[in-house]
This record gives structure tokens, sequence and C-alpha cells, in this order.
């Protein structure tokens, strides 16, 4: 469970958000409107009443105008320190995007390097272990073949040693093959750019990019001056949060460049204008076009440009919620860019959500706020995008794929103006990942909706919010003062007094694609009380994040059947809830009223990053899509004498004991070269 911050928000320091970056004018009369985006600021206020992030900095750009800027929440939380819009925050990943990436194409603008010549040209010690047909481009795409970072164990230090560790290195796949995103690749870029220009990595990014851009404020190993303006991640202002760049002296080129809102502005606005700013031109058009198109093998599944995400693995908040022919890169600390030359609009959400305690979750709010952003910018066919970026024709229809949004149940049935539930009275079965996709409960949805009587709300296993660890008290919803009867508690299942006066139950839960995930449990005995009382029983479908296309694990013996294990299911059971609910009233011979509303535009195929819903923890230890993959396979040893990383940061990403020698493990692992 996620630990509280040690304060309470009583204070929201906030600029005006239409208050002009410097050199972008703020005035935009036939674009996006700074009332039309409003509604951003209840979502990062939200966010960080939910705890998720201590504070933030928001801008928004369209049609070569900033038309939304402000800062929110807090800087430092002890002593409690307002966030301001010249704020600095550790950029983590988008170092990648904004120093390493322009920086080689700047060198091959030059005729100094060439994106297709093998690493080793540049640097002889690179060649051998199976890396001497890896180019720049493979580095440039994670298409190289090598692993995602250097161990960190045993403990070494120092620039030197991590290149020498990288030369070192043996690739895992044949160069071009895979998709494996790699913070050693852009080290190794970064050391290339060394190597060529004869300049320090971060002294070339300064005088080649930032400074002829005027980005004052953008930098590796911030002066200690700045210290004040910084927002922390650990430690000390200024220290880079990335334990690869901390012990590579904090220059590095795949995390260390700290930098503002306003510097990113100046950064998109310039890539949105072909590679110039006011102040002067670091790229050319041709350049911005290359690294900005799609570059990785066809027909792949993850689609890159030159070191920007286009459709991948690490780009669910941005490359599906967009249009076709957009582009970004968020980074670890809780930073986001997303640029779509198509409107001119772009797109920047700093927060440093690994502070205090690192254990804040920013997605929810990247998808809100690139929802909102998108739903403004509207519909974008494929005509429009290529004639302004006509080069994307080969991609359109591998990015249409992805283009238009799954519509989960709530949405669909908003849709039909909430007809089926029209004149009844229902009870909720839901939680906190019972929402659409611009972030509204369906609890409050519900509630407005025409027609519609909702009269209680029912909630599963760690309440409302999501976060109750152990039993779930029944209580009232504070923003509607409808009852909530626990689901998690003295009851299992709603008893015939909370089902008094209803006719129809309505579930709306995340599901994590799980046997042994108890929301499901939930669903089913909530079916059955349905039943018994005659009542509707509604199911608003969700995507299984694991898709819905595969099956996995034994089936439960039948006569182990617990809370945990409602029905006998494999233990990845390849189904939507709606699917579910409607195996277990055939197979149960329940005889409920079973109404499924499904999903709008899914595929069984679909992992959940594919489906541009907005990601939310369904539980207080599945914090991300990684940890969720992972669970099936983890969790299904957790009653054996190990641990599986709960109460850690990385829960079901780990598996120890003391009785294990890591080393050896992993080494064993390794050397099977399991695929996947």
């Amino acid at each position: 469970m996620t630990k509280p911050y040690s304060f309470i928000l009583t204070f929201m320091f906030w600029f005006l958000a239409v208050l002009p970056v410097e050199t972008l004018p703020a005035s935009n009369p036939q674009g996006l409107r700074p009332e039309q985006l409003s509604p951003i600021a209840k979502m990062v206020e939200e966010a960080i009443e939910a705890r998720q992030i201590p504070g933030a900095v928001v801008i928004v750009g369209n049609q070569g105008h900033v038309v939304y800027r402000r800062a929110f929440g807090y800087r430092v939380v002890v002593p409690k320190r307002p966030m301001t819009s010249d704020t600095l925050f550790d950029l983590a990943s988008l170092t990648k995007v904004v120093a390493t990436t322009p920086a080689v194409l700047k060198l091959v603008e030059e005729g100094k390097v060439k994106l297709d010549d093998p690493v080793f040209r540049y640097w002889p010690e690179f060649k051998g272990g199976g890396k001497d047909k890896i180019t720049i481009r493979h580095l440039l795409i994670h298409y190289s073949g090598l692993r995602p970072a250097l161990p960190l164990k045993p403990k070494w230090s120092g620039y030197e040693t991590a290149i020498k560790k990288i030369t070192q290195e043996r690739a895992f796949s044949p160069p071009g093959t895979c998709f494996d995103y790699s913070d050693i690749n852009f080290i190794a870029l970064g050391e290339i750019i060394r190597r060529v220009s004869k300049l320090p990595f971060d002294v070339y990014c300064r005088d080649h990019l930032f400074w002829p851009l005027g980005m004052k404020d953008t930098c590796f190993n911030p002066p200690n001056d700045l210290d004040e303006r910084i927002a922390p991640t650990k430690g000390q202002p200024g220290e880079v949060h990335d334990p690869l760049a901390e012990r590579l002296g904090g220059i590095a080129g795949h995390a260390g460049l700290f930098s503002t809102a306003d510097d990113l502005a100046i950064f998109a606005q310039a890539l949105l204008n072909g590679g110039r700013h006011s102040q002067g031109q670091i790229l050319s058009p041709e350049s911005i076009e290359k690294m900005t198109l799609p570059q990785s093998p066809l027909p792949k599944g993850a689609l890159r440009g030159l070191g920007w995400d286009l459709n991948s693995p690490f780009g669910t908040c941005g490359s599906d919620l967009f249009p076709a022919g957009s582009y970004g890169h968020r980074g670890y600390t809780g930073t986001l860019l997303w640029i779509d030359p198509v409107s001119q609009t772009f797109v920047i959400l700093l927060t440093h959500r690994v502070y205090p305690h690192e254990q804040g979750n920013v997605e929810p709010l990247r998808a809100q706020i690139l929802l909102k952003v998108s739903s403004l910018i509207g519909p974008v066919s494929s005509q429009e995008v290529l004639a302004i970026r006509p080069a994307l024709a080969p991609y359109c229809d591998l990015k249409n794929s992805v283009s238009h949004r799954v519509r989960p149940g709530i949405e669909v049935l908003a849709a039909k103006k909430f007809a089926p539930l029209y004149g009844l009275r229902v009870g909720l079965v839901t939680n906190h990942t019972g929402i659409d996709g611009g972030g509204s409960r369906t609890v409050d949805i519900l509630h407005h909706a025409p027609g519609v009587r909702l009269k209680a709300l029912f909630t599963p296993e760690h309440g409302i919010s999501g976060q109750a660890e152990g039993k779930v008290h029944s209580a009232k919803d504070p923003k509607t003062g409808l009852p909530m009867y626990s689901l998690y508690g003295t009851d299992l299942r709603p008893t015939p007094k909370m089902l008094k006066g209803l006719d129809a139950l309505v579930f709306d839960i995340q599901d994590a694609g799980v046997r042994f995930y108890t929301y499901i449990s939930t669903m089913g005995l909530a079916m059955e009380a349905a039943a018994e009382k005659n009542l509707y029983f509604y199911v608003l479908d969700r995507p299984n994040p694991l898709t819905a296309s595969m099956v996995q694990g034994p089936v439960m013996d039948p006569n182990l059947k617990s809370f945990t294990g409602y029905f006998p299911l494999p233990v990845r059971h390849g189904m939507t809830v709606g699917e579910l609910a409607s195996l277990f009233n055939g197979e149960k011979k329940m005889g409920a009223k079973l109404r499924v509303i499904k999903m709008s535009g899914y595929q069984r195929s679909a992992w959940y990053d594919e489906t541009g819903v907005p990601w939310v923890n369904p539980s207080p230890n599945l914090r991300s899509l990684t940890q969720t993959t992972l669970y099936p396979g983890i969790a299904i040893v957790e009653g054996a004498n190990v641990s599986v990383g709960r109460g850690t940061g990385t829960p079901f990403e780990v598996l120890g004991a003391s009785w294990i020698q890591g080393d050896q493990l992993a080494s064993y692992l390794n050397q099977r070269r399991i695929p996947g």
C-alpha cells in the first residue's frame, strides 16, 4: 500500500494557465482555448489528493502558442515549498530524446556519423560479443539486441568503468530482430557523441542544442545555485535519480538531464517548426522528419522513430491516445513530452512522483491529460495525416489499428443514453478502477445519468479507493452521500437487506486476468445474490490486461473453492469480466438476469497498453502493467517460503528468500535464454 505523504494538502500554489512561455506567444484565436483545458486542473489536484504525486507543472501548446501553463502542489513537502512553473525536474528517460537523439542527428547532418554504420567504426573497442553488426540506428530504435541495463552488483562506479563494461557486453539477439528498450543503447550513443565531437557529452549538448535555442535552465548536474528551484527525487536537490546515471557521475545518454517545462516547450515548438526557434536552428526539417518517422523493422509491433516512441509498450499513454503521426517519450521520475505535428500540439507533464517515498503513480494522470487534449483535437483521418506527413503512407494501416481507443462498457452505456438502465433503481459494484476514458467515476456518471436512480454502492477488496488492506468497512460515499456496502468485511456477498428496494446491480471493476484475483469472486457472489432476488445484473465490460487470446496454467481443483478461487479456471483465464460473468451464470446454473454491456473496438489479442484505455493500478500491489503481467507467474509461488516483493516498491517484479543465491539464480536463468 502506498505510504501517505507526511502532509495534508491545504494550499495549492498556481500560476495563471495562460501565462506565456518566453518566446512563445499566448494568444491563440484559431486553435485550442484555455477554458477548454480547464478540466486539467481537477485531474492534477485529484492526483495530488490521492498522493499519487506531490506536485506537477503542465504546459499545453497548440499552433505556435502556449494555451495552458500551470504549477500545482508542492515541490518540497517538508518543509512545504510550493511548486512553481520554473521548477527544474529530473527528466529521467526524456534525456534520450531531448539530448542524445538530436545530438546524434546533429552529427549526422555534419557528415561525422552515418546511421547505418556499425558502432565499432566510431568505437573500436565495442567490437565482439555478437555486437559487430549493431549500427547507430539499432541503438536509437532499441533493436540492438543488448540487454536493458548494466548490472549494479557487484558495486562499481565511474564513467570509464561503465564504458568498459559495455565493451564486454554480449548481444542476446541478432540486431534488428527484437525490440528491447535498453539504457545501454543510449549510454553507448553518449560515448559515440563524445568520441566523434571530441567534447564531453554534456558540453556538446549545451553548446549545440540547448544554448542555441535559449534553453537556459537545461543541463546535467545542475549547479548548487539552482537547488532552491529543483524538485528533489531523492537525497539532495540535483542528485540524479537513475542509479545507473548516478554511477556514471550524473552525465549519461540515457538519463541525468534536468530541465523546466518552459525549456521543454521551447524544444517542442522547435521540433514543430522544423528544428528552428526564434533564437536559433538546431536541426534541419529533414532530420526532424527522419527522427520522428517509423524506423523500426516491419512488421514488428514496437514502432519506434529515432529515439522517439511512436507506438510501443513504452508509449502507451501517448501513442494510443494521440493521432497517427504523433511522437513522444516519458521518464521514470514522472515526466512526459508528447508532440503531434498534424494538429501542431504538444503536451508537457513534469512531476516527481518518486518523491518522497518512490511509490507515486503518474500513469492515470498522464493518460487523462492526453485523452483530454486529444479529444479536443478531435478525430484525425489518414488523409489528414498524410496531407501533413506523406512519408507515413506505408505505416498508416499499422498505426490505425491502435489509433481508435477501446471504449469500455461504461462509455458504451453512456453512448446509449443509459437506456438499458432507464427507470431502474440501481446498486453499483465498483471501485477506483470504474472510470471512463476521461477519468470520471462510474459512480458519478450513473449518479447524474438521466432516468437512472443510483441507490447504493458496493465495494470489493481494497475498498472504493483501491488502497485499503484487510477488512473493509461499510460507509457513505463522501461525494454522493450514497450508502457504500463492503463486500470484503463481515459479508462477502450482498445481503437481502443491502439489496432491498433495488431493481438491478451493475458491476464495473477492472480485473487482472488471473484466477485468484478476488474481484471476479465478488462479481460471482453478487450475481448469485442478484439471481436469488430476481434482480437484473449488468456487467460493464473491460479489457483483460493480459489479452483475452491466451489461456495458461493449471486449472483449479474443484474441491479447492475459496474466495480466491471462485470457479475452476486456469491461472490465466483469457476472458474479460463480461465473458466470465456469462461463464459463471451458465456453468453454475445461477439463472441470473445477466446483461453484458460490451466494449467497442476491442480485439482479443490486445494487451492493455494497446487498448488506449487509461491505466489505473487495480490494487495496491499491482502498480503497473509490468507487475500485472508478471503476477500470474510470480503470485502462484507466493504460498511457498519465498517473498514476491510485497512491501517493497516493486511487488511481483522480484522473487527472493534468504536461502536463494541471487547471482547464481540469475546466471542460471540467463544461460537458459528463455524467450520473452
